[in-house]
């Protein structure tokens, strides 16, 4: 039978569920994205170099986020679908899955980073005053890789039934632990050595290893809405192809965020690791911002995918305008407290005028097109719990990387580092205004097909 709290996917009032999911997940997301700040606050102690360092190294953090991100989004599309067709077997033998995956994937990230760290670095765009700094950070965090894939895809999984609260808890026990250890190994007080942007890394393997162990306690002391047995656990191809079939796209999309970041740390490194650094505060500190978004994605996945598996498309669709005009609002009063506050926000972090020079116009620049990335993501997320993997692709390769990078080294080439900053807005406009124009001809679609006026339509909630 199913949990009470997979079965108000299709029967709760959609503002107060979509709340009750968005909301542990935002918290969840933004306490990663909180510790991400306060790493760099720490990290900035030791110099803007160490602040590149972490910059040139999160391509391929990415590459950890994108299997783990990619593999959870087919795997909760299709858990999702299953509790809507209420076939409890099925279901349990998609999320037995994750546990092979999340090891081949990570023990493959290890070996890549132990016995290829200088090689990756310097295409990643290391400048040579940052390359030790780099190496350290590197391969002692691809020690978490399993960790970190496993703790994203369980995540997934559990939010897919329903429950949002296990996953909150999860990312918030990590990010915690990390946070309070980082200026113990990071500064070496107390009893602690002081071991450097090393301290950093360790304390982050150390908190993910934590993280993803709530994740098997939950799975294994049955108190997920999944009871997996031995036999769950084997690798199954038709399921791993019915997975990946979703979450490809997903995690392709992913990697190309990995290599677009490549590329923009090699275009950036052309004005010096001062510039790299900038480059990481404004991506740490615009985190803070840009996670909501990912809760509220998180939220409506699970009630796009179970509406879609039960036929109730007036439901899903009263979802995802609800999903995208609350995010759109709360993006606009942020827009605004970054635009006025840039100066204070990065000045808490560092004194140094050259690198505060370049870090406020450029945050106040690539963010200002904010306020359209939401929606945007929710329109991506929507096509996936539709099992539109590939559109899903198609939209999100668009304004990441068909328009970003050629506006790119078109303007970087032109007007210098401002040119660099502009590129990512520009790419913002022009990818909504394509995403919106699709998902609104589905819906228009839908409802020519009479879906709007199903049987269901009078749960709509």
């Amino acid at each position: 039978m199913k949990e009470k709290y997979t079965e108000r996917l299709g029967t709760a009032p959609l503002g107060r569920l979509l709340l009750s999911l968005s909301v542990p997940s935002i918290a969840a997301t933004v306490t990663v994205s909180l510790y991400n700040v306060v790493d760099t606050f720490w990290v900035a102690r030791l110099g803007y170099e160490a602040i590149a360092a972490l910059t040139v190294v999160f391509p391929y953090q990415i590459l950890f986020i994108a299997m783990g991100a990619g593999t959870g989004v087919g795997v909760a599309a299709l858990v999702s679908r299953r509790f809507g067709e209420n076939n409890l077997e099925a279901t349990n033998r998609a999320a037995g899955q994750i546990f092979f995956l999340s090891l081949f994937w990570g023990l493959l990230f290890m070996g890549c980073a132990v016995f290829f760290s200088r090689e990756m670095l310097a295409a990643f765009g290391a400048t040579p005053d940052i390359m030790d700094y780099a190496g350290q950070y590197l391969v002692i965090t691809a020690y978490g890789a399993p960790q970190i894939i496993f703790a994203f895809v369980a995540s997934s999984l559990i939010r897919a039934s329903g429950d949002a609260v296990k996953p909150m808890i999860m990312m918030i026990s990590a990010s915690v632990l990390n946070i309070v250890l980082d200026p113990f190994l990071i500064l070496g007080i107390g009893p602690f050595p002081e071991m450097g942007i090393a301290g950093a890394a360790i304390a982050t393997v150390i908190a993910q290893s934590v993280g993803a162990g709530l994740g098997l306690i939950y799975f294994f002391a049955n108190r997920t809405a999944f009871r997996i047995k031995p036999h769950h656990l084997r690798p199954d191809m038709s399921i791993l192809r019915d997975i990946y079939r979703v979450g490809a796209p997903s995690a392709v999309l992913e990697v190309t965020e990995s290599l677009v970041f490549v590329l923009f740390n090699n275009v950036v490194s052309a004005f010096g690791s001062v510039a790299i650094a900038a480059v990481g505060m404004v991506m740490r500190i615009s985190d803070l911002a840009f996670m909501p978004i990912i809760g509220v994605a998180h939220g409506l996945l699970p009630i796009v995918g179970y509406n879609f598996g039960s036929g109730d498309y007036r439901r899903l669709w009263r979802a995802v305008v609800l999903a995208a005009g609350g995010i759109a609002a709360l993006l606009a009063l942020s827009t605004v407290f970054i635009e006025i506050l840039t100066p204070q926000v990065v000045g808490i972090f560092s004194e140094d005028a050259a690198l505060l020079a370049i870090t406020v116009p450029a945050m106040r620049i690539m963010l200002a097109t904010l306020v359209l990335l939401g929606p945007n993501i929710i329109f991506i997320v929507t096509l996936q719990g539709l099992s539109r993997g590939m559109m899903a692709l198609v939209l999100s390769l668009l304004r990441q990387f068909l328009l970003f990078v050629p506006f790119l080294y078109l303007f970087a080439h032109f007007f210098g580092l401002t040119g660099i900053w502009v590129s990512m807005p520009v790419s913002d406009i022009l990818g909504f205004v394509v995403s919106f124009y699709f998902i609104y001809w589905i819906y228009r679609t839908h409802r020519r097909e009479g879906k709007l006026d199903s049987a269901f339509s009078g749960r709509a909630g």
